[in-house]
């Protein structure tokens, strides 16, 4: 399967696919790392001698929009993860590509930015990372596989960030293995 990875903050998701990748545990390619910002995610991908891209944000969206296109039209990949990528992808983006993205929280269930501060103020006792095909909304797209984190009493945004994080990259690596052994699945958008 090859695959273009979207990022813009520390590649933590990104680095689970490529250790994977590395151990044998995925049979991925990985095209090419885009990130919209200078972010530890280029240096990570280009640490394992993966093609990057900085693609910065225009001041004019609809031009970023068309150049996010054409380079991944380029690139022609089975399939876009967005991993840690903090931009809503434009429609025409995402019924040309198939992509898949994670999010810190059950969705439907504290969708958007804050997936983790949202549940810890609503008081949920259980929440956990969710893997989803990207539609045209926020977080709104078909889920694909979830798996639930307790919330603890002591635990505080970050806390349980942490312990999600470790989920989400389990998460994401279980879904590209069922894609590779089963198939790229149909997307129900």
């Amino acid at each position: 399967m090859r695959i273009v990875l979207l990022a813009s903050g520390s590649g933590s998701l990104a680095q689970s696919i490529i250790d994977a990748r590395d151990s044998g545990k995925l049979r991925v390619e990985i095209l090419q790392l885009i990130s919209d910002k200078q972010s530890q995610a280029l240096d990570r991908a280009n640490a394992a001698g993966i093609s990057t891209k900085f693609l910065p944000m225009s001041e004019i969206r609809s031009i970023w929009d068309e150049q996010l296109l054409k380079t991944v039209s380029d690139l022609n990949p089975d399939l876009v993860v967005s991993v840690g990528f903090m931009r809503i992808l434009s429609g025409k983006f995402v019924t040309t590509f198939p992509t898949i993205n994670t999010h810190p929280a059950l969705l439907p269930n504290f969708p958007g930015a804050h997936g983790v501060r949202d549940a810890l103020r609503a008081g949920a006792k259980v929440t956990g990372s969710t893997v989803h095909w990207v539609d045209a909304g926020i977080d709104t797209g078909t889920v694909i596989r979830q798996k639930e984190v307790a919330v603890r009493p002591e635990d505080d945004e970050v806390s349980l960030h942490e312990r999600i994080k470790i989920v989400e990259r389990e998460l994401i690596v279980e879904t590209l293995q069922s894609f590779i052994a089963d198939g790229l699945p149909r997307r129900n958008q």
